[in-house]
C-alpha cells in the first residue's frame, strides 16, 4: 500500500479518544500551593507582581487552607513574613514565629491537608541572605544549626514535611540528625536539591520581602549553565537523608527534572516559580493567550517531564477545572 496504514490521528478525533490514550495525568492532589503568612488579623494584602496572590494573616491563611483542602489540592507550603528581622533570622526558628503559629492553626482547621514548611533564613534576616554572614560572605557551617533548629520547630508545630531551600552544603544531614534527635524520625525532608540562581524569582522576593540587601545568591545557588552538577547535588542530598528532591525553577529546567527522575527514580518535586506564574498572568491580562489553557499546559508539561509533585501558585484556580483539561 502506498498510503500509510498507521494513522496517529485516529486517536485524536474526539475528546473521548484523546482521553483514552492520554499519557500524562494531572490531578489536584499533585499540586502544592505556596502561601505567604504575616502577622495581624484579617489581612489579605495583594502582591502587585503576582495577580491573585496575597500576603495573608493567619486567620486568612486558615481560610485559604480550608478552601484548598476542599478542592483536593495536595498541600500548602508556608513562607513567613516576620514582624522584625535581624542578622541571624531569629523568627525563622522561634517557636512563636509566624510559621509555627500558622501551622498550628491550619492543623486544627484542615487536618487532612499536607502542611509543608519551607526552611530558609532569607525572609528573616536583615541582609536577605539564606544563612548567617561572616563579613559579606554566607557562612555555610554556622548556618546549619539554625536551619536544623527551624526544621525541628516546624515539625513540633505540626508540619508534615520540612523543605530546606537555602542551598547550604550539608544542611539535609544536619536537619535529619536534628529531627531524629527530637523524636521526628518520621518527618520527611523534601530538599530543594537543584535550586538555580534564577531571574524568575523576582516576584517572590517582593512577596516575601527577601531580596538580598547586597550582592546576590550565586555563591550558593546553582549556575543555570550546569546540568551534571544538579545530579551531584541530588546524589549528595539523597545520601544525607532527603526523602524527595526538588528542582527549582521548573520550566527552564525541565531537562533537569527528567534527568533526575531517570537517574535516581525517587519522588521528584518541581517548583513552578513566581516569575513563571506572573508571565502567564501578565500575558493573559493583555489577551495575548488563554491563561487557563496555558496554565494547564504548563503544569502538564512539568508532570510529563517527570515531576511527581508541582509547587505552583496556579493551584487554587486550576484545581476545580482539572477534570475538563484538554477536552
Amino acid at each position: 500500500m502506498t498510503f500509510p496504514m498507521t494513522r496517529l490521528r485516529r486517536f485524536r478525533a474526539t475528546p473521548a479518544l484523546r482521553a483514552l490514550v492520554r499519557e500524562t495525568t494531572l490531578e489536584p492532589g499533585d499540586l502544592v500551593a505556596p502561601l505567604f503568612v504575616c502577622h495581624g488579623d484579617k489581612i489579605r494584602r495583594p502582591i502587585a507582581s503576582m495577580p491573585g496572590q496575597a500576603q495573608l494573616s493567619v486567620d486568612e491563611a486558615v481560610r485559604e487552607a480550608e478552601e484548598l483542602a476542599r478542592l483536593g489540592v495536595g498541600g500548602v507550603i508556608l513562607f513567613g513574613i516576620p514582624e522584625k528581622k535581624d542578622a541571624v533570622g531569629s523568627e525563622g526558628y522561634a517557636k512563636d514565629g509566624i510559621v509555627p503559629r500558622a501551622l498550628r492553626a491550619m492543623r486544627a482547621a484542615a487536618p487532612g491537608l499536607t502542611l509543608w514548611a519551607d526552611v530558609c533564613l532569607c525572609e528573616y534576616t536583615d541582609h536577605g541572605h539564606c544563612g548567617v554572614l561572616a563579613g559579606e560572605r554566607v557562612d555555610n557551617d554556622k548556618s546549619l544549626p539554625l536551619l536544623a533548629r527551624a526544621a525541628v520547630t516546624y515539625a513540633e508545630a505540626g508540619a508534615d514535611i520540612v523543605a530546606p531551600s537555602d542551598m547550604m552544603d550539608g544542611r539535609v544531614g544536619a536537619i535529619r540528625k536534628a529531627l531524629d534527635a527530637a523524636g521526628f524520625s518520621e518527618t520527611p525532608i523534601v530538599s530543594y536539591a537543584a535550586k538555580y540562581a534564577s531571574a524568575f524569582y523576582g516576584p517572590f522576593r517582593e512577596a516575601a520581602g527577601s531580596a538580598p540587601q547586597f550582592g546576590d545568591r550565586r555563591g550558593y545557588q546553582m549556575d543555570p549553565s550546569n546540568g551534571d552538577e544538579a545530579l551531584r547535588e541530588v546524589a549528595l542530598d539523597l545520601e544525607e537523608g532527603a526523602d524527595m528532591v526538588m528542582v527549582k525553577p521548573a520550566l527552564p529546567y525541565l531537562d533537569i527534572v527528567r534527568r533526575v527522575k531517570e537517574r535516581f527514580g525517587v519522588p521528584v518535586a518541581a517548583y513552578n516559580v513566581s516569575g513563571e506564574y506572573s508571565m502567564l498572568k501578565a500575558a493573559a491580562e493583555r489577551g495575548w493567550l488563554d491563561g487557563e489553557r496555558a496554565a494547564l499546559e504548563t503544569l502538564t508539561a512539568i508532570r510529563r517531564a517527570g515531576a511527581d509533585v508541582i509547587l505552583t501558585y496556579h493551584a487554587k484556580e486550576i484545581a476545580p477545572i482539572l477534570g475538563k483539561k484538554f477536552p
